[in-house]
């Protein structure tokens, strides 16, 4: 079955066949506009795959989808979250007080989740400043950049690690870790209906948010974890996709090598640009001179926010293959490309 993205309004709750079922859930001020939350039948009751953002219309959408096809959502006997973000996460612990299920992540966003809990504001607000200063933003963009952190969401129950089943009897669904978009973020591979979750791994027309946090770190890269994480979903081959946002489609492995491209490309135009460069640049010139899907000068402070963790996301990746070098500096850090 294959849908168009259309405007939430427009959105209903879907039988897909095979025991699955699909419910919009609306994401309050976001041009994402819902979340797909899937329902997959269970004898002990459904497993949801996500459950949207902790706001009152949600959890009306979420409940009241699930009771137009005929399910409970007080019946519901787990959810699996495909990452911690909020428009995924949010409204589970709700859910859990509803109905008693169980909350399942990867164990490596179930720690952020632990980490986020502990975190005060006050300390959030000083970590984003340094954060943005660090990256070469002046004071003025770094106050206005910062944005407001959402509650974190409910702690997990289960801590899932790739390969494992679900807690789904009768069914086999098999947790695929694919890191990138965050550092625990999971597909999941119902293996006995050639179908994948995807979250947001993979989405049939946008691609998601890869960036780093802090933007100056240098033991991970996310870019080069997301582009392996891609191979992995073409290896499983041309399965039945089912993202989080946007629509239903055929043939993820088609997609994942899209995207893969797409990036590979992106990372290419970058590397061209400081080789351009006689000096070394920092995070927040390089963000600035990327393309996004507006000028820079058009994007609100938080998305530059955004924008300048994956153009680091980008300059971690190019260094990691040796062609890049990061120069420290008083004030921030900065890139220049190296010989080809």
């Amino acid at each position: 079955m294959k849908s168009r993205r259309r405007p939430y309004a427009e959105q209903r709750p879907q039988e897909l066949g095979g025991g699955v079922w699909s419910v919009p859930v609306p994401i309050p001020g976001n041009p994402l506009g819902y979340t797909l939350v899937y329902a997959i039948e269970s004898p002990r009751g459904p497993v949801l795959v996500d459950a949207g953002w902790n706001h009152p219309d949600a959890w009306a959408a979420l409940s009241g989808g699930l009771a137009a096809l005929g399910l409970d959502v007080s019946t519901v006997s787990g959810v699996v979250v495909t990452h911690f973000h909020p428009d995924h996460a949010g409204l589970a612990g709700q859910v859990r007080q509803a109905s008693g299920a169980w909350i399942a992540m990867h164990e490596n966003d179930a720690a952020l989740v632990r980490l986020m809990n502990e975190f005060a504001a006050r300390e959030h607000a000083a970590f984003q400043t340094d954060m943005l200063r660090r990256a070469g933003a002046g004071p003025d963009e770094a106050a206005e950049a910062m944005g407001e952190r959402p509650p974190p969401p409910a702690l997990p129950d289960r801590e899932l690690r790739d390969g494992d089943l679900v807690d789904l009897p009768g069914r086999k669904l098999r947790a695929v870790h694919t890191p990138g978009h965050t550092p625990g973020h999971i597909c999941l591979h119902l293996e006995d209906a050639d179908r994948l979750f995807t979250g947001d791994h993979v989405l049939p027309d946008i691609t998601p948010h890869v960036g780093i946090y802090p933007y100056d770190r240098e033991d991970v890269d996310p870019l080069g974890e997301f582009l392996d994480s891609l191979d992995r979903v073409r290896d499983l081959g041309p399965l039945d996709a089912l993202p989080a946002h946007e629509w239903i489609f055929p043939d993820v492995a088609a997609r994942a090598a899209e995207i893969r491209h797409h990036h590979e490309e992106k990372l290419e135009r970058l590397r061209a640009l400081l080789a351009q460069r006689p000096q070394p640049l920092t995070i927040w010139e390089v963000a600035a001179m990327m393309t996004w899907n507006r000028p820079w000068d058009e994007l609100a402070p938080a998305l530059r926010g955004m924008a300048a963790g994956e153009a680091a996301a980008h300059l971690r990746a190019l260094e990691a293959r040796g062609q890049v070098r990061r120069v420290a500096g008083v004030d921030a850090v900065r890139f220049h490309a190296l010989d080809s």
